[in-house]
């Protein structure tokens, strides 16, 4: 590629960057707490982009004056021209070689990101990475009045995992996650935890027992109420604790606007 070709692509995975920050499509990729690092991150190559352009553009000015004799020549008489134009470069002695136009190939994805969003994290990697549930450092002092106490599924399965359900009682709950089968039918409800990007994502997992609905559909959402239970089981991929819900009500839910969890790690 010249150096034209290299601005518009600078231009382009900048652009690119931009539209995911200021759209939901960034939440595909990363957090949200990186939001602002991915708006700049997307202004800097822009202007890296421009810069380039304005550079090459009065180099080619210069270049045209030379040729014109409007500067005069240095050394023996000879002045070596490298003249860019589209993608073929002349080395000052009628020679000419074409660049590679296979380089344009390295635009596809970035359209592809630009038109295309990419589907969550869901099941099937759920089903071959063991839980990253954690022991949290610490739990609120009260759970709200009301029942159902909506929760977000790492915290309900932390509070019954490591701190027994005793922050929990009685209370009934309500998680929301996706829905996950594994080799054997179980049903599983899951959420992606995020450390910093979906490429580093693992599940936290919850089984499921009680009034279950009578089809569970593997990457459709549910929101579940129930109340803890003592029954857990072992992760079969690393062995990490899989607690359980018994559950009293589900009912399908759309794909939340940010799939992933982050409250794990928080």
């Amino acid at each position: 590629m010249n150096r034209q070709a290299q601005a518009a692509v600078l231009f382009l995975v900048g652009g690119a960057m931009l539209h995911a920050g200021t759209t939901s499509l960034y939440l595909r990729y990363v957090k949200a707490g990186l939001q602002p690092l991915l708006l700049a991150a997307g202004a800097v190559l822009i202007v890296a982009a421009l810069t380039t352009v304005h550079y090459e553009l009065r180099s080619a000015r210069e270049a045209r004056r030379r040729r014109n004799g409007e500067e005069p020549h240095v050394g023996d008489g000879h002045v070596e021209d490298r003249h860019v134009d589209d993608g073929h470069v002349d080395d000052g002695h009628g020679h000419g070689h074409h660049e590679p136009r296979i380089s344009w190939l390295l635009v596809l994805p970035l359209f592809a990101l630009i038109l295309v969003a990419p589907p969550a994290l869901g099941s099937y990697s759920a089903l071959r990475a063991g839980t990253a549930l954690q022991p949290p450092l610490a739990y609120p002092a009260a759970l709200p009045p009301h029942d159902p106490v909506p929760l977000s599924l790492v915290d309900y399965a932390g509070r019954a995992a490591y701190g027994h359900g005793h922050s929990l009682g009685r209370r009934e709950v309500e998680i929301t996650g996706f829905v996950a089968l594994d080799h054997g039918g179980a049903p599983y409800l899951v959420r992606m935890a995020l450390n910093c990007c979906a490429a580093d994502a693992q599940p936290v997992k919850v089984g499921l027992s009680g009034k279950l609905p009578p089809v569970l559909q593997p990457d459709s959402w549910l929101q579940v109420t129930g109340t803890y239970t003592a029954r857990q089981a072992k992760d079969p991929v690393n062995g990490g604790i899989i607690p359980f819900l018994d559950v009293t009500a589900a009912k399908p839910v759309p794909v939340p606007k940010d799939p992933y969890d982050e409250s794990w790690n928080q």
